[in-house]
């Protein structure tokens, strides 16, 4: 029986896994954490929309009837391809084939002080964070100096993708119909959402149509969208701009980027641009015959995408299933990417959908981004629970999980 040890729980690990379930292989998915997280829905857990576990689910649960998949929750430090294991602080673990799913985190561009005060948002803890800054500086904001309060009511979202176009709705949201209800002392008025964007549209890998229509949903909810502006530099108090302005702001949430999430052991030759894993058509890491890479951290060149496939969830799913299928059958073909298009919502109503043939906008865009993400949820309590927080918020335009849940330090 060979062993097939699988990095990363995410949508291209879990997948994987799922699909090599009772296959005949031994199976080891290893994942720092004991659930998979719906990314596509960590700005609605930061803005107070939903709770972390509706969109979270246990891996164990997933695997409850496995009779080959194990599962171990901790991290990979080291891959030593010289003796197939990989190190752990539990030990080592040896596989016959490794699948690296580790996916990718949020790229600053090297600026230190940027990652020390900004707020990334690629896990739901981070997501917790930013909802516990949010929910702080507004309780701060009731006794602070009138240009204290300024800099508490102010938030600045860096990068103009479905992320930060996302999360600037839903905080546009949040200002006019929640807030002022839950803090009558404040004058919401002088809140400002920034979306601050180096290119010189929002969502720039969409059609022309869904960025021009996101950029316009912003501005009527009243988010300014400054484009092709660059974040120089944050000290945590004052955002630094590269055309000489500056934003006072205690809260920046940065969505700018993303690179991808390397662990050492893999020879630097086959590492590209974007911190990724350089593989071939079937997800071979390059320069080794039983080591593979899907979803956001491998990059695979083909004619129809020269520069690589786009970092989505679609991607990883794809290209999971495909291996896990060429691994079963002991077949090695080609990967090709079908692509099924892309949206992003802005708000109640407002939301963009790009097909391949069809363009669409507005309330049946909305429609559609909703039910497709409704489907990806894994669970069908989970999928129940976002429905109703859905269903609740749509009609009375408020939810009750504006809780600050801060972590437990005991006393010693």
């Amino acid at each position: 029986m060979k062993r097939i040890v699988i990095i990363g729980g995410g949508f291209a690990g879990l997948k994987a896994a799922r699909q090599l379930e009772n296959s005949g292989h031994e199976i080891w998915l290893i994942d720092k954490n004991n659930f998979h997280q719906f990314q596509p829905l960590f700005y609605q857990v930061a803005t107070s929309g939903l709770e972390p576990s509706s969109i979270s689910f246990p891996l164990r649960k997933v695997f409850q009837n496995s009779k080959n998949v194990h599962l171990r929750v901790t991290t990979v430090t080291k891959v030593n391809p010289e003796n197939n294991s990989i190190t752990t602080p539990l030990g080592e673990i040896k596989y016959d084939t490794l699948i690296i799913a580790t996916g990718a985190t949020t790229n600053f561009f090297g600026n230190a002080a940027i990652a020390e005060k900004a707020i990334p948002m690629k896990s739901v803890n981070e997501a917790l964070y930013l909802r516990n800054v949010l929910l702080q500086n507004f309780e701060d904001a009731l006794s602070a100096t009138e240009e204290e309060k300024q800099a508490l009511l102010n938030i600045v979202v860096v990068g103009g993708g479905p992320t930060g176009v996302e999360v600037s709705g839903a905080l546009a949201e949040m200002k006019k119909k929640i807030l002022p209800k839950d803090y009558p002392e404040l004058d919401f008025r002088k809140m400002n959402i920034y979306l601050i964007e180096s290119g010189p549209k929002t969502l720039g890998a969409m059609s022309e149509q869904s960025s021009v229509k996101s950029k316009e949903y912003l501005e009527k909810l009243g988010v300014n969208v400054w484009t092709s502006t660059l974040v120089k530099n944050y000290d945590g108090k004052i955002v630094e701009l590269g055309n000489g302005k500056t934003i006072p702001a205690r809260t920046v949430v940065w969505g700018a980027g993303i690179i991808g999430n390397n662990i050492p052991g893999i020879g630097e030759s086959c590492i590209t641009k974007g911190n990724r894993f350089f593989v071939n058509r079937i997800n071979l890491v390059e320069g080794y015959n039983n080591i593979y890479a899907i979803g956001d951290i491998a990059l695979m060149r083909t004619e129809k995408y020269p520069n690589g496939h786009p970092q989505i969830a679609t991607v990883a799913l794809e290209q999971a299933k495909h291996l896990a299928k060429n691994l079963k059958n002991n077949t090695e073909i080609p990967y090709e990417y079908s692509d099924k298009g892309s949206m992003a919502t802005v708000g109640k109503h407002l939301a963009v959908v790009d097909l391949p043939k069809l363009s669409f906008q507005g309330f049946f865009a909305w429609l559609f981004w909703m039910f497709l993400h409704l489907m990806l949820i894994l669970g069908v309590k989970n999928k129940l629970i976002v429905f109703v927080n859905w269903l609740w918020k749509y009609f009375t335009s408020d939810q009750s999980l504006r809780l600050i849940i801060k972590p437990f330090k005991k006393e010693v």
